[in-house]
């Protein structure tokens, strides 16, 4: 999947469904993202339909190989947010519309009722779609990134562009950081950490790898998706029965493990495929690189009002 270049000629490129004036721009170009996502994971795999329909339709997480399969589910989830968020407007439809079309085809078995449901039931894809905002914000936060509340509320908003694109009315999607507090609340008592949860929490904490890479699966990985882990709220550590470290340790070490990563060059860590970042860099020019600093001129960028769900200008 590749973000195509913007229009030909003397017009002016496309930004895309965000921008470089957006926050969403910023954000995730930040490596604390790829943490953040296994968070997700942990996170969506509480919900017992949202996870019997990946169970039911993936090989990713059953892979007893060499976890090629695993590991190129997590990278096609990534590839889809970087295109969204990097790519042209084109291409982040062209992107929605595939996801649309491969969900439309795919059931499941409710693992209580013994009852078929449909993968693009829009209650599931509105639980995937808060648990990856709230942990995207979460871990960014919390590890360094400096998010004003209204920052942080903007971001929240703009992301509803990317849960239409999946097939859900942006009319019932949060649209701050309130509205996704409380959906969270509303959605707790129905969660659980069932087997299929378990499943997930087994293969986060030692994904399928080849013999030879199982020592950097124990050195590298293995303390990342602890504190991926660590980094979820303490009903969701109660759910899984799984202890996690005090909420103060976790939050010094999401802190550390942020400045570390954030000492790889940029340019270096954006060179990796699928190279949205740097793609769009071309298209719209060196001056919008994302940035963190770009985030703490907090007026610049909250003078431009946030997208709607269909990419143009919206409600400030």
């Amino acid at each position: 999947m590749r973000s195509d270049p913007g229009p030909a000629g003397g017009s002016d490129p496309d930004p895309g469904l965000y921008g470089p004036a957006s926050v969403t721009w910023h954000c995730h170009g930040d490596p604390m993202m790829w943490l953040a996502g296994v968070r997700a994971l942990y996170l969506q795999a509480l919900h017992p339909r949202a996870v019997r329909g990946v169970m039911e339709n993936s090989a990713a997480f059953r892979d007893q190989g060499d976890g090629q399969d695993t590991w190129g589910r997590l990278l096609r989830t990534a590839d889809f947010v970087g295109t969204l968020t990097y790519g042209t407007t084109e291409a982040a439809e062209r992107a929605g519309a595939r996801v649309r079309a491969i969900h439309r085809t795919l059931t499941a078995t409710d693992p209580a009722t013994g009852e078929r449901f449909r993968v693009d039931d829009p209650e599931l894809l509105l639980w995937v779609h808060c648990a990856q905002i709230d942990s995207f914000l979460h871990v960014l936060r919390r590890s360094g990134v400096p998010l004003t509340a209204a920052q942080a509320d903007r971001y929240v908003a703009e992301n509803v562009a990317n849960a239409r694109l999946v097939g859900l009315d942006p009319d019932r999607v949060p649209a701050d950081t309130a509205a996704l507090a409380a959906y969270f609340e509303r959605t707790r008592p129905g969660l659980a950490a069932g087997p299929d949860a378990h499943v997930v929490d087994a293969f986060l904490r030692r994904p399928p790898v080849h013999p030879l890479l199982r020592p950097a699966r124990a050195l590298l990985w293995r303390p990342l998706a602890a504190l991926a882990y660590g980094s979820l709220p303490g009903w969701a550590h109660r759910l899984y029965g799984r202890p996690a470290p005090a909420p103060r340790a976790v939050t010094r070490r999401l802190r550390l493990t942020g400045r570390l990563l954030r000492t790889i060059p940029a340019g270096l860590r954006w060179q990796m495929p699928p190279g949205h970042i740097l793609r769009a860099m071309r298209r719209m020019g060196s001056s919008t690189r994302p940035s963190a600093y770009t985030l703490r001129r907090a007026a610049a960028i909250l003078e431009v009002p946030p997208p709607t769900a269909g990419g143009g200008p919206g409600r400030a």
